[in-house]
């Protein structure tokens, strides 16, 4: 799941971010509120965590502009401003949760776990397809007699695969939604761990198989043997 943290405080927003990414989630910081608002516009995210108090815009006003133009993805609004007024205000904006400063990281994340619940669609901890399973809490990958860990990057691709089997994905889409859009990294990343990911498939006998769509992208699908 990819995840957008505005913070303009560098240590909270980059202590975020490596909470985040440390329980497998993507996530972008931005550090003011107008790039919070291009972001938050592009429709790529699960889940976004707003501090009010940021330059250039609010959180309260960026919220308001997304709600505005359509974009309904769950919210968990950070702030130093615990009084209920405040709560009241960023709830009526459209805020699915509140979390004053300063908090627990155990807390945190169980916040994003149920803003991420709250949202559109049901995220369920274990994904199946065929004989395989994806267990997103423990980020293991499941035969019905094995299984094998999977690394950060590895896990995010097979999420994205297993939520949506069948479905043709390209290079550049996993990229956009594993690494970010304005990432550095270099397109061949997508391919080195989908060879990983394929080996693991080998090792644990499933009839699941990632496929090469020639000039198009990869989709996991029934295997033919």
């Amino acid at each position: 799941m990819r995840l957008l943290i505005a913070e303009d405080e560098p240590k909270i927003g980059k202590a975020l971010k490596t909470i985040l990414e440390r329980c497998k989630y993507s996530a972008d910081w931005v550090d003011n509120g107008q790039e919070a608002l291009d972001y938050g516009l592009t429709g790529n995210y699960d889940g976004i965590i707003l501090d009010i108090m940021m330059p250039r815009m609010d959180g309260i006003a960026v919220l308001r502009a997304l709600r505005s133009r359509g974009i309904t993805t769950p919210v968990l609004l950070l702030t130093a401003k615990g009084g209920v007024d405040d709560r009241v205000t960023g709830l009526d904006a459209g805020a699915d949760d509140y979390l004053p400063k300063p908090f627990a990281s155990t807390e945190f994340l169980a916040r994003v776990r149920a803003m991420l619940r709250r949202g559109e669609t049901y995220f369920p901890d274990l994904l199946t397809f065929e004989d395989l399973t994806l267990n997103c809490s423990a980020y293991e990958l499941s035969s019905p007699t094995q299984s094998v860990r999977l690394n950060n990057k590895e896990f995010q691709i097979m999420e994205l695969l297993m939520r949506s089997p069948n479905h043709i994905f390209s290079a550049e889409q996993m990229m956009e939604h594993i690494w970010g859009w304005d990432s550095e990294t270099e397109i061949n990343v997508v391919w080195t761990n989908i060879a990983y990911l394929r080996r693991k498939l080998i090792s644990l006998q499933v009839h699941v198989e990632i496929r090469s769509v020639r000039g198009v992208g990869y989709v996991l699908e029934a295997s033919s043997c």
